[in-house]
């Protein structure tokens, strides 16, 4: 049998410094083996080999339209980032990135030098953790449920449940308010991204905040504190800490990006279920 050769594209999770440490037993790529490391002129790039027929341009753009596909490569994506944060400081690069061979991931490390490098300097020592506020509020009673002597009863019946409804959304949004400044002022810098896709996350629930916060590794568990204590008994509202990450939403820098608050700019002190999500309920 005739085989063809299958063309490979090199797939980029992260840029670091160059580093001696081994990574963790266990981690693999999207090939099924240990990540590989091109160094060049003091940076590192952390890569697998990837086939064509489903990196390249096209084949790509369908299958980033698949949730489950793309939910795969979302986890290993941010597992190999994760073990490289165990011994060195990682800029994680946006989900299929991917360069033709070698020479392509040398011109994307040497077109992007200074950002890395910032990136690096800046994130040491950091890590990214996320807060989440999520409205589950009571679903409608059925009408044959509803204890209504008459049509009037019964319509008053069905405007108490909706006020409550819009109640419950009124307070979700002003908690949602509240803790993203108060948990900026707790780090060194926030970001506000838009509301999750129920679909893409599996989580109950309306989206209504979806922040970020960059938090040096020797403040983390004060910050987890701070939203411990922050969050009320409200009946119908979620909030869901993640992390502690790899810093994913800064690696941009400080104006990349919506909704970012730096509190170094402003004179202040320096995503599946599994390890490293909490659920914090305020219901």
């Amino acid at each position: 049998m005739n085989h063809v050769h299958e063309e490979q594209l090199l797939y980029v999770y992260a840029v670091t410094r160059a580093f001696a440490a081994p990574l963790p037993d266990g981690v693999s790529g999207l090939d099924g083996e240990p990540p590989g490391l091109i160094e060049h002129r003091g940076l590192c790039a952390a890569v697998s080999r990837v086939p064509a027929e489903d990196f390249d341009a096209i084949p790509l753009r369908a299958h980033l339209e698949d949730l489950d596909w793309l939910g795969r490569t979302a986890r290993t994506h941010q597992a190999v980032i994760a073990a490289l944060a165990t011994v060195t400081c990682p800029v994680p690069l946006r989900l299929a990135t991917v360069c033709r061979d070698e020479s392509g991931v040398r011109r994307l490390l040497d077109a992007g030098r200074a950002r890395f490098v910032s990136a690096v300097e800046r994130l040491d020592g950091r890590v990214e953790w996320g807060v989440k506020v999520y409205v589950q509020p009571q679903p409608p009673q059925p009408a044959r449920e509803l204890n209504a002597a008459t049509g009037r009863d019964y319509l008053r019946q069905r405007l108490g449940q909706r006020q409550s409804r819009d109640e419950t959304w009124r307070r979700a949004g002003t908690l949602s308010r509240a803790l993203y400044a108060e948990l900026c002022e707790r780090a060194e810098a926030g970001r506000l991204h838009p509301p999750q896709n129920a679909r893409l996350s599996g989580e109950p629930g309306e989206n209504v905040l979806n922040a970020a916060y960059l938090v040096p590794h020797e403040r983390s568990e004060e910050f987890v504190s701070a939203v411990r204590d922050f969050i009320p008994h409200i009946e119908g509202v979620r909030v869901e800490l993640t992390g502690p990450w790899a810093p994913y939403s800064f690696a941009g820098g400080p104006d990349d990006g919506p909704g970012q608050q730096d509190r170094r700019a402003q004179g202040g002190h320096e995503r599946d279920d599994g390890p490293g999500r909490a659920h914090l309920e305020g219901q």
